[in-house]
């Protein structure tokens, strides 16, 4: 059976004046390079260090890339080290504030020393045109890789935030031994719902309560949805056992229930307060008003 030979197209070599520029001029490149991005003002006086070693360490990944010939494919092993340094710089700065503006100059700024140096060396125009094109796509490439991780890192920030928030949100308060309550406030979607639930059943188990009170008093309207979520997690509370009791049904979101058809079937009370009462009731409580003289049968 005859061996079909598969051939891998190697990635294509270029031959770039810039190592040796790096090389020559590297301390010259790094005092123009610094300037520019201490002029920016995009790092303060107490940046300089870190700054300085990330665009030394910057210039060594590059001049070791562009020496092997790879100028095209960013993702190629040649790259690594420059890809590492520069989403280490990309996250730190979206961790402190930074813009993407702010954070791509850290590139960007290489080109003002870099296309002055490659003026002085190039020794005709048609040499200089094909560096200076070489270096604008090199530096264009890792300014952009640099602003997607960026961006990249922001969001997982956000979604940190978004999540931190949620739970902040969505407290669950033991008001008495056996009884639990939470209160909502905002908009309740099914990632909120998913974090009250878990919260909820949580609290259920580490507390053995019997009654919940769920409280939609800062809850601004109630459609089919949210009324379907309220469902859920009255239904998965009661699979462990505890009761719910659903309070601060205003009289405008008690019509769009009516008008909506949907059924609750649960406990609802007009006010935590009274919900409150009628939960003390149920692990066999009683309110004493102590202001008021206990009078007995006698009197």
């Amino acid at each position: 059976m005859p061996t079909t030979l598969r051939m891998t197209k190697m990635p294509k070599k270029f031959e770039t004046a810039l190592p040796a520029l790096i090389d020559r001029h590297q301390k010259q490149l790094l005092e123009g390079w610094l300037s520019q991005q201490r002029n920016s003002g995009t790092w303060t006086a107490e940046d300089e260090s870190d700054t300085k070693s990330q665009t030394t360490r910057f210039l060594a990944e590059l001049r070791k890339a562009t020496a092997a010939g790879q100028i095209e494919d960013m993702q190629a092993r040649e790259w690594a080290g420059t890809r590492e340094l520069l989403e280490e710089v990309s996250r730190a700065r979206a961790l402190r504030g930074f813009t993407p503006s702010q954070t791509a100059l850290f590139v960007f700024s290489l080109k003002g020393p870099l296309f002055a140096l490659l003026r002085e060396e190039s020794g005709n125009a048609e040499k200089l045109a094909t560096e200076m094109w070489t270096a604008t796509l090199l530096l264009d490439r890792l300014g952009l890789y640099t602003i997607e991780f960026f961006l990249k890192t922001r969001e997982e920030v956000i979604a940190r935030q978004h999540a931190e928030m949620l739970e902040l949100s969505t407290p669950v308060v033991q008001l008495w031994e056996g009884i639990l309550a939470v209160p909502l406030i905002g908009t309740l979607d099914s990632a909120r719902t998913q974090v009250v639930m878990e919260n909820l059943l949580q609290e259920i188990v580490t507390t053995g309560a019997e009654i919940a009170i769920i409280d939609i008093t800062g809850v601004p309207t109630v459609d089919t949805l949210v009324a379907q979520h309220l469902l859920k997690t009255v239904s998965a509370a009661r699979l462990m056992g505890a009761d719910c009791i659903i309070s601060g049904i205003r009289p405008q979101i008690a019509q769009t229930i009516v008008h909506l058809g949907v059924d609750l079937s649960v406990t609802s009370k007009a006010t935590m307060a009274d919900a409150f009462e009628l939960a003390l009731r149920r692990v066999g409580k009683t309110v004493v008003d102590r202001a008021k003289p206990i009078r007995t049968p006698a009197e």
